[in-house]
């Protein structure tokens, strides 16, 4: 996939753009926070995080009508008039840079900022029209690696360029080429058409903002998962604004540690990108989040008890040679890696959830939607930066605490907003650390419209193993008493469990479920239904019962046959005594998801369902 021509040379053109813009962006606060002191009108303090919001306003105010650009014209004629503005614009930069006018470069940053806007929006609703769904999650970990490599890339040649003998120069010349050699690649992207109806463009920056929030909105589950990668951005550009500050009052070191510091959290992010990838399995997986969430916490705080003491010689300043030689820099160094890896789990299954949920057509809108949280959360960043550091005058290490505390709080509101997140995490620990977990036919799971899965039942667990194997949310109809057992009551009930039971004892609950398996079809979701009404006695899957024929008589939809092997014999199944009475005997035994292609139920009846079922079971059984 890498190596196509469908995704390499989109990949280099935003790798690419991001290095430019960091080697541009970190030249000019390198050269304020370390050549420029008594030249600039206001402090360096104050500067630097003008700067981080001067950059970052244009994604608030142009990302809606980016959005709507991107989803209504071929996006890689878009790209390619994009870097074609942004070879103007750096031009210019370069100027700029030579005439060490730096009231312009601020200018030319909220330029910079402003293709950036454009470039967002089309950088991620790409992915989905150009790889497969079982791409997708690769497809964001390389898109994160790469930018973020880019990043690490431009702030190390930033450092470089400012400690050179020719930093100007040397500066200006980079930007200017780099910025010939992005569009040269975004000549070999190929043709992207809309996928939608293609609707008329207006430019309309403040109602066109709250219009696309508004419509995000509608949809609970993005709008949280854009809120927490909003939340992730105000973490990331507080650090990143801070560090050259950090770095200079707190470790007593130059600039070349700065590019040090700002490579560790790069770097990290790189690698929680890769082994977001790796831990996924190839599809979209929430369930990874959590570990995300608590290492930004966890590192966050440390970072602040891992500060060493100052120099005894007030006057000896680090350089990366001797900052890294030094021990007592080393735990520092890895909570930044650390915090960075945590980043990287954090934002590639998030990005990944909005590119899969997004309505065909509309999937750059909810990406700009995204942009423009992102820059409110960054810009909000830099106020309460200033507002702390420079009108309350707290130190840099207690913003950093700050951070810390405020990011299990912010986790807490989103998971329980969204409790589909926590049903994931649920899943994934069951999926992966309780059992081992292998998925046959994920893919046969419809990407879109109302579906019934059917399944054999074998323990208290399965819904959750389901809801694992697939990346779209599932209204499972099982036992009343299955439903209300007191540790897994509250995760089926925020699932939208529906619950059913046999006429003979509730028949008003009988009755209520099948309204509420009529209304969910007609919302076009997926319905699981274990057919054979109980928990499997004896491992074997029993007859299926006529409920399924009754579902399908009234809604004439597509049955997704599926089958769980491995279960039997679990702590959650009847074997050797009821579940749940008995001491659990086995641990990260193998289970097996087997999923068909969809047939037509309402052809083959329950007999013919139950017998492809049981074909799966039995297909998994003798491998």
């Amino acid at each position: 996939m890498v190596l196509t021509k469908r995704f390499l040379p989109y990949f280099i053109t935003q790798c690419l753009g991001a290095l430019n813009d960091n080697i541009y962006k970190n030249v000019l606060l390198l050269l304020v926070t370390y050549s420029q002191v008594d030249a600039l009108p206001i402090s360096v303090n104050m500067f630097v995080n003008l700067a981080a919001g001067v950059f970052i306003l244009p994604f608030f105010l142009f990302s809606a009508h980016a959005g709507v650009v991107a989803d209504n014209m071929d996006k890689a004629r878009l790209i390619r008039r994009l870097k074609l503005l942004e070879l103007i614009i750096m031009s210019c930069a370069a100027f700029a840079i030579l005439s060490q006018s730096y009231l312009l470069m601020l200018v030319l940053l909220f330029l910079t900022g402003s293709q950036s806007a454009y470039f967002g929006p089309v950088k991620y609703s790409l992915l989905p029209q150009t790889l497969k769904e079982d791409e997708l999650v690769t497809g964001n970990a390389w898109v994160e690696m790469g930018t973020f490599i880019s990043i690490l890339a431009g702030t190390l040649s930033a450092g470089l360029l400012v400690a050179s003998e020719h930093s100007l120069l040397g500066a200006a010349v980079t930007v200017v080429t780099l910025s010939i050699a992005g569009y040269l690649s975004s000549r070999a992207i190929p043709a992207l058409p809309p996928q939608g109806t293609i609707s008329k463009i207006r430019f309309t920056p403040f109602t066109g903002t709250w219009r696309s929030i508004a419509k995000v909105r509608q949809t609970p589950s993005i709008w949280m998962a854009i809120l927490a990668i909003s939340w992730f951005w105000f973490l990331g550009a507080t650090y990143l604004t801070q560090f050259p500050n950090f770095a200079k009052l707190h470790l007593y070191a130059d600039a070349t540690v700065v590019s040090l510091l700002l490579a560790l959290f790069s770097i990290g992010i790189g690698i929680g990108s890769w082994v977001c990838e790796r831990i996924s399995y190839g599809h979209v997986e929430l369930g990874v989040l959590p570990f995300g969430v608590l290492g930004l916490t966890v590192f966050g705080v440390d970072l602040i008890f891992a500060i060493p003491p100052a120099p005894l010689d007030s006057s000896f300043v680090y350089s990366f040679s001797s900052f890294i030689a030094d021990p007592q820099h080393y735990r520092l160094m890895v909570d930044l890696l650390f915090i960075g890896l945590s980043g990287g789990l954090f934002i590639v299954p998030l990005y990944a959830f909005i590119q899969s949920r997004a309505a065909p057509g509309e999937c750059a809108q909810a990406i700009a939607a995204n942009n423009i949280n992102n820059a409110l959360f960054m810009v909000m960043a830099a106020i309460l930066s200033m507002l702390l550091l420079g009108v309350l005058e707290w130190s840099i290490p207690q913003l950093f605490l700050l951070l810390g505390g405020l990011n299990t709080a912010v986790a807490l509101y989103v998971y329980a907003q969204v409790p589909e997140f926590a049903q994931r995490f649920i899943s994934y620990l069951l999926s992966h650390l309780m059992y081992r977990v292998s998925v046959n036919g994920r893919l046969n799971i419809p990407a879109q419209g109302a579906g019934v899965i059917v399944c054999n039942h074998v323990s208290y667990v399965d819904a959750l193993i389901i809801m694992g194997a697939s990346t779209r949310p599932i209204r499972f109809v099982m036992d009343k008493s299955i439903s209300e057992i007191p540790l897994l009551k509250y995760l089926f009930r925020h699932a939208g469990v529906i619950p059913i039971c046999s006429p003979k004892k509730c028949e008003t609950t009988y009755k209520q479920a099948f309204e509420l398996i009529h209304e969910a079809l007609g919302n076009e979701e997926l319905v699981c239904i274990f057919p054979e009404g109980r928990l499997s006695v004896d491992g074997e899957i029993a007859e299926f019962r006529p409920g399924i024929e009754a579902i399908l008589a009234r809604d004439s939809v597509t049955v997704i046959p599926m089958s769980l092997q491995g279960l039997w014999g679990s702590y959650f199944s009847h074997k050797g005594g009821h579940a749940l009475t008995t001491l659990p005997k086995r641990f990260w035994s193998r289970v097996t998801v087997n999923i068909d292609a969809a047939v037509d139920g309402v052809s083959l009846g329950r007999h013919g369902l139950q017998a492809k079922v049981t074909e799966l079971f039995d297909s998994t059984t003798t491998r």
